[in-house]
């Protein structure tokens, strides 16, 4: 009676329901019971697929591939390529370029191709744009599986499934690009590499309003919010190059979640060089840390992520000139301080009033900056208009947060 009707979808077929199936299916045997010989097929192919195995292991002993095929499975990190990213940190702090964050991540790619065989990637059909594909990189083509960049095309929910399967499958650290606004897109498979706890790595750039021009449609504003809401996902917002380093070093090191790593379309000064050099350790890693003033004492802190940093630091050198001691706390990723001691997040966040500045909405900001704090950011979708224009449109300035700082400093 249910068949071909909702009825069978979500609830009890019912005993009733259950004998006419039976009938219909010609299926005699009680519940539960195996008729032997389907049993007995089952095992056959267990026998010979034993053999199988045997062999394969056999030839697996002697392979000169060995080593490399047990080091790729294993998932672990090659000290190579923790090296080669130090070494790229430390390049940016001596250089300090003005670059784009998406550009920064390339430069990790171009470091990481020689040390790490499993590195697979892609993009959406926004190669370029994403800064994806170095050029040692080869394309996978239907006549050619011997490369290790694939062109998925304007298929974000199938490229990040294809990406859960590559991992889920093992030997291969998988990522793939599109834009951030596109994340809903791809949601449904970033989802379920989160459960699943797959290390997959979904670069996204352009990451807020100062995309520009495209407008509010290509211009996102929820989606790090919504991102951060997932669970065992890791959602990251480098400030610049050095932090979008040791952001990829946490995603690769991290290899039972997946993570999100959200880049600049424009350029950003390096911020984590000091006397030319950066620090070692990778401070990232901990999901937020002072960058400045953690030796002064506070009269207001500025919380920020991703591009807004460098205008938090803009702020604390007005303010400081003022005579206002602002500390400034780059937050690229709030799953890995949350995580992090009691008494290191209260030595980080200080006791002054606090002031969170991201061009993105509010949501997920106040457990940071509390009852009094301040939201320097977006409340509403963007608009068409050059960057800068944007920022001032939506106040999203080192005015603002100069006021803002000079207001709670007073109180």
């Amino acid at each position: 009676k249910k068949q071909g009707t909702k009825d069978c979808h979500g609830s009890p077929l019912g005993a009733d329901e259950v004998a006419a199936a039976r009938q219909q299916l010609g299926w005699s045997y009680p519940a539960f019971e195996v008729p032997e010989h389907i049993l007995k097929s089952w095992r056959d192919v267990g026998v010979r697929h034993q053999t199988q195995r045997q062999a394969w292991e056999a030839r697996h002993s002697v392979s000169p591939n060995r080593a490399a095929f047990d080091a790729a499975l294993s998932g672990n990190i090659p000290q190579a390529a923790l090296d080669a990213l130090q070494q790229l940190k430390q390049k940016v702090a001596a250089e300090k370029p003005k670059h784009a964050t998406r550009q920064s991540s390339g430069a990790v790619l171009e470091a990481l191709l020689p040390v790490l065989p499993e590195l697979v990637g892609g993009s959406a059909d926004l190669t370029p744009s994403n800064n994806t594909q170095v050029k040692a990189f080869k394309s996978i083509s239907p006549s050619d599986y011997d490369g290790r960049y694939i062109h998925f095309g304007v298929r974000e929910h199938g490229m990040t499934a294809a990406m859960n399967g590559l991992a889920l499958h093992g030997g291969f650290i998988p990522y793939g690009g599109t834009f951030l606004q596109f994340a809903d897109f791809c949601r449904p498979s970033i989802r379920p590499a989160a459960p699943m706890r797959q290390r997959v790595i979904f670069i996204m750039t352009h990451d807020s309003i100062v995309l520009g021009e495209h407008g509010p449609t290509h211009q996102p504003v929820e989606h790090i919010a919504a991102l951060r809401a997932i669970p065992n996902l890791l959602t990251f917002r480098p400030c610049d190059g050095v932090e979008t380093a040791e952001c990829w070093e946490a995603a690769l090191l991290n290899k039972d979640r997946p993570s999100l790593i959200a880049l600049s379309r424009q350029g950003l000064p390096t911020l984590r060089s000091r006397d030319g050099k950066a620090c070692p350790d990778n401070l990232a890693a901990v999901g937020g840390y002072v960058l400045a003033g953690m030796d002064e004492k506070r009269d207001v802190t500025l919380l920020a992520t991703g591009s807004e940093v460098s205008l938090a630091m803009q702020a604390r050198e007005q303010l400081k000139a003022e005579g206002i001691n602002a500390a400034v706390v780059s937050m690229p990723c709030f799953a890995l301080f949350d995580e992090q001691s009691a008494d290191y997040r209260a030595s980080v966040l200080g006791t002054a009033p606090r002031i969170a500045i991201e061009a993105g909405v509010r949501f997920g900001w106040d457990r940071y900056i509390g009852d009094n704090g301040r939201f320097i950011g977006m409340s509403s979708f963007g608009a068409s208009a050059p960057a800068e224009q944007l920022y001032q449109q939506f106040g999203i300035t080192t005015e603002a947060a100069v006021k803002a700082a000079k207001e709670l400093a007073k109180k």
